[in-house]
């Protein structure tokens, strides 16, 4: 009798602990499963090591496949981006510079603003960071504000990817044979016309880049095959129908030219091809080029960038980046036809752009959609795993409500069992929280 009653008391005991436990699977401690959301609308938004990392530009229509104008083809092998980046190993990620694209904005990113179990060196007053990987005085990341100009200023993918082996074996004091290195190279592209009027704008100040090398075949360009657009040390005040009328102005078509490899045309050397093939020679190299670099990113979409870079290298940055609109380029007014005539100037460099944003546009929208498939399948591991310690903690129930029988001393065997199976179930609830 005593014994039955016992189990009377025992079975509302039992439910009342399923209940609780069922609540924690539900709603775990210190999660936002049970909390309805309001109208914000984040992007992303991450917890790790206890940093925040919030995404708010809006995230509606983005992973519609008709809202992107569709001109080229892409594979998946295009659109699906991740590197392993072995940042304790040998790889080396190499920061192709374009002037009047945000670089320096970006390079501050690289060496200031990247979770990093080793974190850059910069010291105040200095313009260099020093960026070890962990536990070697070897450096992962050639770029203006960690290697400097090693391979002169502002230098284009034809001398990066001839000079960047050798310094970089050079300072490390490895042997080309010997090391196998990976070089993620990686650009910021922005729209032609603002970066020309932000080009113009910066040599009307005194800006000069004289002192870049202009590299190709071993060899700089000679002062006939690249003419100076002005006489004396700089071009300072000069108008921007000056500006456009010089024919071997670089900020002309710059884009192509510095992501494309110049050998291909013979170099600087103008008269060994026709305009018409230089043009389409150099830019389906560019297009070639951009396509298999580990990353690019573009000037007018801050926050996708950060997205995509993270989501392609697994690095994390510690703040958001802004989104800047008020340049001095968005400030001078131009007429329509002046337009026409920057456009005209810039006609590869505008085709590159179109080619770029498609693609990174598309890019975005493929991560983001492999990132929500990721977490359906999280959820349903998840789902999965507290199913199954449910059924597992009511069979436990059912036996020790006198489905499964037995004596005394089984019985406490068996609650010793189950509560063995709430110590359990609740650490999973707590492992999920972390998680």
């Amino acid at each position: 009798m005593e014994e039955k009653f016992n189990r009377l008391i025992f079975i509302p005991i039992a439910a009342v602990l399923f209940l609780m436990i069922g609540y924690q699977y539900v709603c775990p401690a210190d999660s936002n499963t049970c909390y309805f959301r309001s109208d914000d609308k984040g992007l992303f938004q991450r917890y790790s090591s206890g940093f925040e990392l919030v995404y708010t530009e809006q995230e509606t229509d983005e992973d519609l496949p008709s809202k992107i104008t569709s001109r080229f083809n892409f594979t998946e092998r295009d659109l699906d981006r991740h590197v392993d980046f072995n940042i304790r190993g040998d790889d080396v990620m190499v920061f192709l510079h374009i002037q009047k694209t945000g670089g320096t904005t970006f390079g501050r990113h690289l060496v200031k603003n990247i979770q990093l179990e080793q974190p850059c060196d910069c010291l105040p007053g200095q313009r260099k960071c020093t960026c070890h990987r962990p536990g070697k005085a070897e450096s992962w990341l050639f770029s203006r504000f960690s290697t400097g100009w090693s391979c002169g200023l502002h230098a284009d993918w034809t001398e990066l990817t001839s000079c960047v082996p050798v310094v970089m074996n050079k300072r490390d004091k490895k042997s080309a044979p010997k090391s196998k290195r990976n070089f993620y190279y990686i650009t910021m592209l922005r729209d032609p016309v603002s970066r020309y009027l932000s080009e113009w704008k910066h040599v009307q100040r005194g800006a000069t880049w004289k002192t870049a090398l202009h590299m190709c075949d071993g060899r700089p360009p000679t002062q006939d095959e690249l003419p100076a657009c002005y006489s004396g040390e700089d071009w300072t005040g000069v108008p921007l129908a000056d500006f456009m009328s010089c024919p071997s102005n670089l900020a002309n078509n710059r884009q192509v030219r510095m992501l494309a490899d110049l050998s291909l045309v013979g170099c600087y050397n103008m008269s060994s091809v026709s305009e018409l093939e230089r043009g389409r020679v150099l830019l389906a190299s560019a297009k070639a080029n951009l396509r298999n670099m580990a990353f690019y990113g573009l000037t007018e979409f801050q926050r996708k960038t950060q997205y995509l870079f993270e989501r392609t290298f697994g690095l994390r940055f510690i703040r958001a980046f802004t989104q800047i609109n008020s340049t001095r380029a968005a400030s001078v007014g131009i007429s329509e036809k002046v337009r026409w005539r920057i456009e005209g100037l810039n006609a590869l460099d505008v085709e590159l752009y179109e080619y770029a944003k498609e693609l990174f546009l598309r890019r975005y929208q493929y991560s983001r959609q492999k990132q929500h498939q990721e977490e359906r399948l999280r959820r349903w591991q998840e789902r999965q795993q507290r199913q199954l310690l449910h059924r597992t903690y009511l069979a436990q129930l059912w036996r020790l409500g006198g489905g499964g029988g037995g004596g005394g001393e089984e019985e406490k065997e068996e609650e010793v069992k189950v509560l063995q199976e709430v110590a359990t179930t609740e650490d999973y609830s707590s492992q999920v929280v972390r998680w």
